[in-house]
């Protein structure tokens, strides 16, 4: 793609967004969405009053890519005036700074965003990843109006920005469960932000099979628990296939929740079907011990609006409205 038919792409985009893109200069958004939007190796999301391209071109198309994205950032600072830095990912890059992310305008990224009015740590070059989930925003309302009072597992928390919301909400506590101290500590930053106490026993490093074994051990209970999970992933304790055998995490963390308790379950696996991960979420509520109690959609501005979408995905995700498949469950138990 030219740079020409990628900056009028982008202009499409950010006109469907128009509603959403009044500087409130804390907020985080979806701006393109190349896949869907008409360039699939570029993603652009806005942090705060920093831009965050996400370059996902390798082999013969990377410099074109390249020149593509930095033609792109010119363009919206021009139409969005108030964003006062640049941050370009190569993802595909052997430059492992270049994965993390180089500034190309200003001096400092943005720390934090706001949500829902709950403040969330950043910090956009760790490891390569943004530490923020966008897809997510609807589960955190949901945590945030559905979880008061309830105690929670946060696995695969990542950065604890849903166990975040579930403490805005007034949960009664909530356990952070990660392998990664460094995307724990993000959560820990995200909980001084706010002003909510951080219990050392509620922030957890390890890995999920293991420590999903020692709460069992234990007979620990909570009202929710939350998975959301890599696509793929293998430890010495187990492998998470989301592709293959989604079920098997669904199963380690069943015995876990109380009767009449959550189970939210997230496949982001692009080339499941939304008719599969149904059929096979329909099969394990067949003994009437799980129930599906609704489905959580994925913010518009994330899948690209009818307007916009010029590239179908890969396999259709319907009844879901993007790859990300967020349902919530019900436990019963015997």
């Amino acid at each position: 793609m030219t740079s020409e038919h990628l900056i009028a792409a982008v202009s499409a985009a950010l006109a469907a967004r128009a509603d959403l893109l009044e500087p409130k200069h804390d907020t985080a958004l979806r701006l393109f969405n190349g896949f869907s939007e008409g360039c699939p190796t570029l993603a652009i999301d806005l942090y705060g009053r920093t831009l965050v391209l996400h370059d996902y071109a390798e082999g013969e198309d990377t410099e074109q890519s390249h020149a593509a994205a930095l033609a792109v950032h010119a363009h919206l600072r021009a139409q969005l005036p108030w964003v006062q830095a640049v941050l370009l990912k190569r993802h595909r890059s052997p430059d492992p700074m270049e994965r993390q992310g180089v500034l190309v305008c200003g001096e400092r990224v943005d720390r934090h965003i706001r949500e829902h009015g709950v403040r969330y740590a950043l910090e956009l070059q760790l490891h390569g990843e943004s530490t923020f989930y966008l897809d997510t925003r609807n589960l955190r309302a949901w945590a945030m109006q559905t979880l008061t009072d309830k105690t929670v597992l946060n696995t695969f928390a990542y950065t604890g920005s849903l166990g975040v919301a579930a403490v805005a909400g007034g949960a009664r506590r909530v356990v952070q469960l990660d392998h990664n101290k460094a995307y724990l500590n993000v959560a820990k930053a995200s909980y001084s932000l706010n002003g909510f106490s951080i219990h050392k026993a509620d922030f957890q490093v390890g890995d999920f099979w293991t420590q999903t074994n020692v709460l069992k051990r234990t007979d620990a209970r909570f009202d929710c628990v939350l998975l959301d999970p890599p696509f793929f992933s293998t430890t010495s304790g187990g492998t998470v296939d989301l592709v293959n055998h989604s079920e098997r995490v669904i199963n380690k963390v069943r015995p876990l929740i109380n009767d009449g308790g959550y189970l939210v379950a997230i496949n982001n696996a692009l080339f499941v079907s939304g008719a599969v991960y149904l059929e096979m979420l329909e099969t394990l509520c067949a003994d009437g011990y799980l129930s599906i109690e609704t489905f959580i959609p994925v913010p518009a501005e994330c899948t690209g609006y009818p307007e916009t979408i010029v590239s179908p995905p890969p396999v259709e995700p319907a009844p879901f409205n993007h790859s990300t498949k967020i349902v919530v469950l019900r436990v019963r138990r015997k």
